[in-house]
């Protein structure tokens, strides 16, 4: 036992699952076990009893295995996870037409294990059912009273801007790795939203818990994660389980501080922020002596966590890849910068400008569209039975819709594996829309904060460029540069550093 603890707690991937094939042999020795299949199935390969196809997927990389696999199978594929049956959908055609015409269909959130025993299915990111549309409606509907995608949110994103060029001219030209401001930088955005104000850089309690959420999202797409979901009986083994519940806590503990807080200054005719607005809605059934209602302390701080995690994560990532991907492109940069100077000039940047910046524009589309930050989007889960492109789908089967292989569709974009500006311009140069362009998913699970984000992206990129050019640290050339993901529910860069040279 001693030999298979130090497997599952060390090992990689492969390592994981022979650690767990020793203990799963162990358990299921008298037991018999074999998969059910129902008439009418998508194809797939064949899996092993036990283990299902998890050797012949990359568990760090399984967006990857599961493309390849698309190439044999076709656009709709089961796959098993252990015992675990995945239907896998691929390509635009496909993903769109579930996403977004069969809506209802496949429209539930299939709820891992650990999330599960985290949220308590509470919230918005890990929550089904009438609990998932009531919050949803009420977040969409008060963070756009707060601004969201708004003028109030370009107003806060330009204030963030002086914070962050500051910040970035700091290091003078000498290179430094942008994770850390960057991230302050966005979650800043989402904060004055949520919590009504904005933090300092150097605030400890910020930066240990923008640290914490984003160090989540890595271990919560993990390999030991992800077999953990398939054979919950690991967890005792897994210290990377440990890590994110400890970090959820101290995460929750601060955030019920900050909640105690505003409670106690509340006025219900001036909120200053989402939870403010919770707060009243809270108080007001209670008044009411509503039974049963979804305004519960619960809610409020499953709510607040996936507006914290996911309003720092992935626009901080993605925004992260595009400095990279500039210092990784130089000629790209230098047309970013040439059309900066010649319509924007010396001023701030603001939204209204994205009309006159297409080169800009097709830029941070094609970042967007690169990065694949959300390779396989958050698994879905089909609410009934469905008959789909011809195949059979049980109610309660997990779906993956795989956006990179929207994003990398052969059939849609001309030069898919390459960063390519170009997919999103008219032979005129003029910016041009890409309907397979699903960066944020589709249908009734798109992401909540798109046009928080599309507004950030733009804002916060175009004003760095403005101010900096980014190149590799001294000695490392622009082919040394590494784009290999880091995966976890999102793909962040590698560890890198860059400069930022102030420009005159």
């Amino acid at each position: 036992m001693a030999v298979v603890e130090g497997l599952l707690l060390q090992a990689t991937s492969t390592g994981l699952l022979l650690g767990a094939l020793v203990l799963l042999l162990v358990y299921y020795l008298s037991s018999s076990f074999s998969f059910k299949e129902e008439d009418n199935e998508p194809p797939g390969p064949k899996p092993l009893p036990l283990l299902g196809n998890l050797l012949q997927l990359d568990l760090k990389q399984p967006h990857e295995s599961l493309c390849e696999l698309a190439k044999t199978y076709g656009s709709v594929f089961k796959v098993y996870f252990g015992p675990k049956k995945v239907v896998v959908l691929a390509g635009y055609k496909t993903v769109k037409q579930a996403l977004v015409n069969h809506a209802e269909e496949f429209g539930e959130r299939e709820i891992g294990k650990l999330f599960k025993n985290l949220s308590e299915e509470h919230g918005i990111l890990f929550s089904n059912g009438e609990n998932w549309r009531e919050m949803r409606r009420f977040a969409l509907t008060n963070l756009r009273d707060f601004g969201m995608g708004k003028r109030g949110s370009e107003e806060k994103i330009v204030e963030e801007i002086q914070y962050i060029v500051e910040e970035f001219g700091k290091f003078e030209g000498k290179a430094f790795d942008t994770t850390q401001p960057v991230n302050n930088a966005v979650s800043n955005i989402i904060s004055s939203i949520v919590y009504g104000s904005r933090f300092e850089y150097s605030d400890p309690q910020f930066k240990e818990m923008v640290n914490r959420a984003n160090e989540n999202v890595r271990i919560g797409g993990s390999a030991p994660i992800r077999l953990y979901n398939v054979f919950p009986w690991i967890g005792p083994f897994l210290k990377s389980k440990r890590k994110l519940e400890r970090n959820t806590e101290k995460n929750r503990k601060e955030i019920n501080g900050i909640i105690s807080s505003l409670q106690e200054t509340l006025h219900p005719d001036d909120r200053r922020g989402f939870i403010d607005s919770f707060l009243v809605r809270k108080q007001s059934d209670e008044k009411s002596g509503q039974k049963n209602s979804r305004f519960n302390d619960k809610n409020l701080l499953s709510t607040v966590l996936n507006l914290f995690v996911a309003g720092t994560d992935t626009t901080g990532t993605t925004l992260r890849w595009g400095l990279l991907l500039m210092a990784k492109n130089p000629h790209i940069q230098d047309r970013v910068h040439e059309e900066i100077d010649r319509v924007i000039g010396g001023r701030q940047v603001v939204v209204e400008d994205r009309k006159n910046l297409p080169y800009t524009d097709a830029v941070i589309h094609e970042i967007q569209r690169c990065a694949n930050i959300v390779p396989m989007s958050l698994p879905h889960v089909t609410s009934c039975d469905v008959h789909f492109n011809g195949f059979f789908i049980k109610k309660g089967t997990t779906v993956y819709p795989l956006l990179t292989s929207v994003l990398r569709d052969e059939s849609e974009w001309e030069s898919p594996q390459t960063f390519n500006p170009d997919h999103f311009l008219d032979k005129q140069g003029r910016f041009a829309k890409k309907d397979a362009f699903m960066p944020f998913s589709a249908g009734r699970r798109v992401c909540l904060g798109e046009s928080l984000a599309r507004m950030e992206l733009f804002l916060f990129f175009t004003s760095l460029l403005q101010h900096f050019r980014f190149t590799p640290p001294p000695g490392v050339s622009k082919d040394q540069l590494d784009l290999t993901p880091v995966s976890g529910i999102t793909l962040n860069p590698s560890p890198h550093k860059l400069c930022a040279v102030k420009r005159s």
